[in-house]
């Protein structure tokens, strides 16, 4: 099991360096793994292809492992292949970067991105990235759908106590809007609309988002967005036999 957690580690600090790469010493010390230590664990990871070494630079980056067994969980999500065309849609109608993100744990995942090719300025949040559930439009209109005992542990593990109740209020204020928005709370300068998804079930399996600059907005722009991105839930949930 340490072994596990050591390479797990590993993977992260790779995921999260400047330029995807790092050296033995670099992990090392940012790990507070012996030299010694790192080095046996970077060969087993290389055997497993976990990880990769630079014949030129020696430098370590994530091997191509994980982008396979990526690909494989990512074609397992039928409804990702069901949601795809209506955020394709959605993009297109409102020029704008769209996004689908999915709750795991405390935390959301940004599953896919469709960027508008008409607007060449684009909120670009990175597939994979995982952000706390009680931050940003997506993860707010997720929480707000979410069954009231769920919410209640989410926010005690996220916010403080002093905070919550303002938190309860704006959580019911997207349940009677019908969406979330966000206005530069991860990146100044930057708005976003959400919906949540739910199935067949009634089980939230994520948010659809509309990621655009916040500058100049006129109240005519944020409402158009609004309403579309609610008829694009509205259509992946029938699509997913919500409702």
């Amino acid at each position: 099991m340490q072994a596990l957690e050591r390479s797990m580690k590993i993977a992260a600090l790779l995921s999260d360096a400047d330029q995807g790469e790092m050296s033995i010493s670099e992990l090392s010390a940012q790990s507070g793994l012996a030299l010694s230590t790192m080095h046996r664990i970077l060969q087993g990871m290389a055997r497993q292809r976990m990880v990769e070494q630079d014949e030129q630079t020696k430098l370590y980056r994530l091997g191509p492992v994980w982008m396979e067994y990526g690909l494989r969980l990512y074609d397992s999500m039928d409804y990702v292949t069901k949601i795809r065309p209506e955020l394709e849609r959605l993009s297109r109608e409102v020029k704008e970067s769209v996004y689908l993100s999915r709750p795991s744990g405390n935390e959301a995942i940004v599953m896919e991105r469709i960027d508008s090719e008409e607007n060449p300025i684009r909120i670009n949040d990175p597939l994979g990235i995982r952000i706390p559930l009680h931050i940003g439009a997506a993860n707010k209109a997720i929480l707000a759908a979410m069954p009231e005992d769920r919410v209640r542990r989410i926010v005690e593990t996220l916010i403080p106590e002093e905070k919550r109740d303002d938190f309860y209020i704006k959580l019911q204020q997207i349940r009677d809007a019908g969406f979330a928005e966000s206005h530069g709370e991860r990146t100044p300068g930057t708005a976003s609309v959400a919906v949540a998804v739910k199935d067949g079930l009634g089980e939230v399996i994520g948010a659809v988002s509309i990621g655009f600059l916040d500058y100049g907005l006129e109240i005519e722009r944020l409402a158009y967005l609004s309403e579309k991105v609610m008829e694009a839930g509205d259509r992946i949930g029938r699509k997913l036999g919500a409702g």
